[in-house]
């Protein structure tokens, strides 16, 4: 890892805790002495370059360590933006397509190129959310003291989960018994929140190899198994298999175990201090680069032999365009090591490329990623409500789309749906509704964030 990632816990609470001193007060005492266990690593702007220098000069830290002037960072919210539109795409299909209540997108055996890509694109979103969360986390506690960063990450994390359980489950079925119930991203979102809230006060180095084992050794738990629908499968099920459990009339679905979506946002959060003012532009856009091509690389080279990182091997198959479906087949439940590879590489990459203005189409998809949580439940309660007015002129009653289940195995709907063309259309129209409630909210937002701090969950 690059040098100016190395810092050391007790000169990061120093910097979180002198934060109070008034920057007029902040200047150089030449005369101090370096004490190398407390040293931390600070970009320095030279005449002709930024440099690496060591420094352990607390309220210099301070001022060098500010996120970037307040100022949200663009790249990020249009990185957010564009993957949580392609987002509505997959969930649109699986409301509007005829096939999603047939057959598994990536099963190979029955789909096409078009509709596996269709699906295939989706895959960058969930990781690139938890990636960034943990990224905008260090972001927000950069002008906070670490114990008010970690009081925010609990609570806030607290309340995701009651989101996912309580508002998307009811916008997902239109059922307020709530029969099912369906851990996914948003569940997944909170309780790396709750978890990150302690994983703040590591070690820095600590931190970045716990990040990358959740991610990359994960893969090795694929073989346990933990049978029946008792309390130790239910934790199992929660910490690393996808399943369903029935209890009763109740069905819940562990959509997202949570093992590797903690890592991912743990390793978002590290990311972070790319972020902090000061930082030279050219030497981030290097280290992007340099790891978004190398997770690329990696990929490519573990995926070619089948060697480690996805329990679903790739095969050649009956011509070459769909041997290369198979190979990009990776498995998202839990999210492999492979899938975290090509789907966070990809996302490195366009960060770097993207650190410059925006222009008037990037602007507007930008507004989609300052306002996440507003888009997210939105977006998700438009679409059932489209699909219940779909379902109604195609002949089906209303009780059709109150679920228990999941939208694609509920049996009043075996016959219902659309073909691809359809869902697309009705993905672009969902957009352009959504644009304008995004803006508004966005508006409102920026300028009532500092009076109501409720905002700041939402």
């Amino acid at each position: 890892m690059p040098e100016p990632f190395l810092f050391s816990a007790k000169t990061e609470k120093n910097i979180r805790d002198l934060k109070i001193y008034n920057n007029n007060n902040v200047r150089k005492d030449s005369a101090t002495g370096r004490n190398r266990r407390n040293a931390f690593l600070i970009p320095q702007k030279s005449d002709s370059d930024m440099s690496t220098i060591t420094m352990d000069h607390p309220t210099i830290a301070n001022s060098a360590s500010r996120a970037i002037k307040g100022k949200r960072i663009e790249s990020i919210d249009l990185l957010r933006g564009t993957v949580m539109i392609i987002m509505a795409l997959d969930h649109v299909r699986d409301y509007f397509h005829r096939d999603a209540f047939h057959y598994n997108p990536e099963d190979l055996t029955q789909t096409s190129v078009v509709l596996f890509f269709t699906r295939f694109i989706t895959h960058f979103c969930a990781p690139v959310f938890v990636f960034l969360a943990g990224t905008s986390a260090y972001l927000y506690g950069a002008k906070r003291s670490r114990k008010e960063l970690s009081l925010f990450l609990l609570t806030r994390g607290i309340w995701l989960v009651l989101v996912e359980l309580f508002i998307v489950s009811l916008f997902r079925t239109f059922n307020p018994g709530y029969f099912f119930t369906n851990l996914q991203v948003i569940w997944a979102i909170g309780i790396s929140m709750m978890v990150l809230a302690a994983v703040i006060y590591m070690n820095r180095l600590f931190m970045l190899l716990t990040g990358i084992l959740l991610i990359a050794a994960h893969n090795l738990l694929d073989t346990i198994h933990v049978p029946g629908n008792g309390i130790w499968s239910f934790l199992w099920a929660i910490l690393h298999e996808a399943r369903h459990f029935i209890y009763g009339q109740y069905d819940i679905y562990v959509h997202y175990p949570l093992l590797p979506w903690i890592g991912i946002m743990i390793i978002g959060y590290y990311f972070g201090q790319l972020y902090i003012s000061g930082y030279d532009p050219v030497k981030r856009r290097k280290i992007l680069l340099s790891l978004g091509f190398g997770a690329i690389a990696l990929f490519i080279i573990l995926r070619s032999g089948n060697f480690y990182g996805d329990a679903a091997h790739w095969s050649v198959q009956k011509n070459s365009a769909f041997s290369l479906l198979s190979f990009l087949n990776v498995s998202k439940y839990p999210p492999s090591f492979l899938y975290t590879l090509i789907t966070l590489g990809p996302a490195l990459i366009f960060l770097a490329l993207t650190e410059k203005p925006l222009s008037a189409l990037t602007a507007k998809l930008a507004i989609f990623g300052r306002v996440p949580m507003f888009y997210y439940l939105a977006h998700i309660l438009l679409i059932h409500i489209l699909a219940t007015i779909g379902a109604m002129i195609t002949g089906h009653p209303l009780s059709d789309m109150i679920l228990s289940t999941s939208v694609f195995v509920a049996p009043g709907l075996k016959d219902y749906g659309f073909n691809l063309l359809v869902v697309y259309a009705v993905w672009i129209g969902l957009i352009l509704m959504l644009y304008p409630m995004c803006k508004w909210f966005d508006q409102y937002k920026r300028s009532h964030l500092s009076t109501q701090r409720w905002l700041s969950y939402f």
